[in-house]
């Protein structure tokens, strides 16, 4: 039997700007920031396809309506373009320098940032991106700066193209931040936090929405629990209950081979989340170093022993018990087919 590759591709999107030039250097090393209100609660769309629906959020004292452009809502990616200006205004005040709402950059230099495409379509989608983001229009409660008010505004107040290229690539735009945002940065960084860089490497939204809510949640705490229906409003999923469990399943299972989410670990038992912060040094070796990675073909092997089990959610509880138990596992296919066979179909 050949033995199954430790080194499987990684989720994680390609590093496409390894080496930024020279000029890039100082700004590639701002510190990325988020506000934590869009960590929090959700703003953008999980959508790839223009989300044209208006969503209502509601948790305890605090709301949010959102309705689109005409182009849809913002995206989850579209919220790099916020992390960069809100990461460039903060190093300016932590050099003591001043900053306002508007902020003017060459867009090629957030392109290598927030690791985006640089090629011509690079420069359409960033375009149709600050299209969303003006247009999205959203009305909360949510406190930014100390300021407890309602508000009704969009993401950014306006973009303008300054200079562009003759085959019309912009060389510099402005950019002016709503105030509710601009809010956060004035209050010297108390309604931010620090993002991990790899951040800009997560491919699928969901994943960022992951990430976002075990950073502001579990922070520096060693844990935090989440049930999935309280989570799936929080990410902002239209998803059916069932497909965002399978979803949730999936990334999770991934997660396990690669660490490929930066700072946090998951557990999940089909009802609830359980986030670790990830310690420094002290992590468990990666499953794919204990040899606990799943094949497909063993899995759709298991999933006719195990049917109306999520498999994905299975194979995160193999794992979990196999390595709570110090189990030495030779054959991880064979080992979790096992599992499987034992486990039997669902009965409700």
């Amino acid at each position: 039997m050949s033995e199954l590759p430790l080194n499987p591709r990684s989720p994680l999107l390609p590093d496409r700007h390894p080496e930024p030039d020279f000029f890039v250097a100082d700004i590639f090393d701002a510190t990325p920031k988020g506000d934590q209100a869009s960590m929090e609660h959700p703003l953008f769309t999980l959508a790839t396809k223009p989300d044209m629906e208006s969503q209502e959020y509601r948790h305890g004292d605090i709301f949010v309506n959102i309705g689109p452009s005409p182009i849809g809502r913002a995206t989850v990616h579209d919220r790099d373009i916020l992390i960069y200006c809100i990461s460039q205004m903060m190093a300016r005040i932590n050099e003591g320098r001043k900053v306002s709402r508007t902020m003017r950059f060459n867009p090629h230099d957030l392109m290598v940032v927030t690791n985006r495409d640089v090629s011509g379509r690079g420069y359409l989608n960033f375009k149709q991106a600050l299209k969303r983001l003006q247009g999205t229009q959203i009305e909360t409660n949510i406190q930014m700066g100390g300021k407890e008010q309602w508000n009704v505004f969009s993401l950014i107040a306006d973009a303008t193209i300054v200079r562009e290229t003759r085959d019309g690539r912009m060389q510099e735009v402005e950019i002016t931040l709503s105030n509710w945002l601009f809010d956060a940065i004035e209050a010297k960084g108390r309604d931010l936090l620090t993002l991990h860089r790899d951040y800009f490497r997560l491919r699928k939204p969901l994943e960022r929405r992951l990430y976002e809510i075990a950073r502001k949640h579990c922070g520096h705490q060693k844990s935090f629990r989440i049930g999935l229906q309280r989570l799936q409003e929080k990410a902002g999923s239209q998803s059916s209950i069932y497909e965002f469990r399978r979803l949730i399943s999936k990334i999770v299972s991934d997660n396990a081979s690669h660490q490929h989410i930066p700072e946090y670990d998951f557990a999940f038992d089909g009802d609830f989340l359980d986030i670790y912060r990830r310690e420094e040094g002290g992590a468990l070796p990666s499953p794919a170093k204990r040899g606990l990675i799943v094949s497909d073909s063993a899995r759709e092997r298991a999933k006719k022993h195990a049917k109306g089990w999520d498999i994905y959610a299975l194979e995160a509880e193999w794992r979990d018990w196999v390595t709570s138990k110090a189990i030495e596992v030779q054959n991880a296919d064979a080992h979790f087919v096992t599992f499987a066979k034992q486990r039997g179909p669902y009965k409700r």
